[in-house]
């Protein structure tokens, strides 16, 4: 479902710092649905993930590369052997380190643009709360039900997404618990399973390919959530099979007697979760698993390069650059003066062209603004000039502090 509101409606939205942000996501920026509002969304937000491990790599690697600006990591754990091989955010070498430290170094190393805020702690009823209110979004990779348990009480308290997944051998679960627009996870699982009744992925194991899927969901997900845009996973429960390599979905709709979060709660604060899932003294670990046409214009040239058309600028005020880019690019950085038509939309716009006029005509690299003399010049246009490179060119050999894509 589609959230009614915007979790990020009163955030002051924070600039992309050019040339350098807006080359490193121009992959998003030139996406409509994306675009320069919504990498600032992703600039502006705070994240919290629970758990470095084996749902935790994956999903906080792909948040740190979309552009998050703060996330918070919750562990205390270290980096064990038998972690490498699903565990993709540590290496050999960092076997015997925190796996908070592990982790933080990867993240920055990839995008040194990214906040990173350390917790190194056990996740319990004396922190959560603390812990989880400066954030928009909870993302749960945690391995053990008092965590998740947990977590998912601190959300709805709070009134904050959770983001949540689960792994285990071939299968893995993703959804996104957030009362009231959805069901909560004690919707789905009132009481917790019995204690060793469900093993461990230590105890049954996973493939260790698994969690890069579950967890790019949940970063997939939390992504959505922060641009508000796309058909959440609220009252949805995904189930893969690896082994059968099989999506199914199941609707989950809210308990109208749920302990936490019907109008019969019961539950009005944190509990202790341990002692809820019949654990106590047992390890919960809240983290880890973890072509040019041919004929020419008058001038006699098709091809126009960077410095020839500076040196036009420069020397004459009535030169026509038409620019046939998308909205989104043109957002990005656009050449000063010029007209600006979509190549999608110029067989309806094509009469606002002067024909009398030389035009030069650019795209990103020079591949559309062919496209586009070839349809003006079927329209009876013949002074027609491409700008050799696009607008890259001019960014490259030009103007350094124009932002690239």
């Amino acid at each position: 479902m589609a959230l009614p509101i915007d979790i990020l409606a009163n955030r002051p939205l924070s600039e992309l710092k050019a040339p350098e942000e807006t080359l490193r996501y121009s992959r998003h920026l030139i996406m409509a649905e994306v675009g320069s509002e919504g990498q600032k969304r992703f600039k502006s937000a705070k994240v919290l993930v629970i758990g470095t491990g084996g749902l935790g790599s994956p999903l906080a690697l792909y948040l740190a590369a979309a552009g998050i600006g703060e996330l918070g990591l919750v562990d205390f754990d270290q980096v064990d052997l038998s972690n490498l091989q699903r565990q993709i955010l540590h290496t050999t070498n960092d076997v015997g380190k925190s796996k908070l430290l592990s982790a933080k170094e990867k993240l920055t190393a990839l995008n040194p643009n990214l906040r990173v805020n350390l917790y190194d702690t056990k996740l319990d009823s004396s922190n959560a709360m603390d812990i989880m209110r400066p954030y928009d979004v909870i993302v749960d990779g945690t391995d053990n039900f008092p965590t998740r348990y947990l977590v998912n009480d601190a959300c709805v308290l709070l009134n904050k997404p959770n983001v949540y997944g689960s792994i285990f051998q071939f299968d893995g679960q993703a959804s996104v618990f957030f009362p009231p627009y959805g069901p909560c996870y004690r919707c789905l699982y009132p009481q917790p399973p019995a204690p060793g009744e469900v093993p461990s992925c230590a105890e049954g194991g996973v493939l260790g390919i698994l969690p890069a899927v579950i967890g790019s969901i949940q970063a997939t997900e939390t992504i959505k959530l922060l641009l508000n845009r796309g058909d959440l996973l609220i009252g949805r429960l995904l189930h893969y099979d690896a082994m059968q390599m099989k999506f199914r979905e199941f609707k989950l709709r809210r308990n109208p007697k749920c302990v936490l979060c019907s109008n019969e709660r019961s539950i009005h604060q944190l509990i202790d979760y341990e002692e809820f899932c019949g654990v106590r003294g047992q390890s919960a670990s809240g983290g880890s698993t973890s072509s040019i046409p041919e004929t020419a214009p008058s001038s006699g040239k098709t091809q126009l390069t960077a410095e020839e058309l500076k040196e036009r600028m420069a020397t004459s005020s009535k030169v026509f650059i038409l620019d046939v880019r998308n909205p989104n690019e043109i957002a990005i950085c656009r050449l000063p003066g010029s007209v600006v038509i979509p190549l999608p939309e110029l067989p309806q716009r094509f009469h606002e062209l002067p024909k009398d006029q030389e035009i030069i005509v650019h795209c990103k690299s020079g591949m559309r603004s062919a496209k586009a003399i070839q349809f003006l010049r079927e329209q009876g246009f013949t002074q027609l000039i491409n700008l050799s490179g696009g607008i890259m060119a001019w960014a490259e050999r030009i103007d350094s502090t124009m932002a690239r894509y």
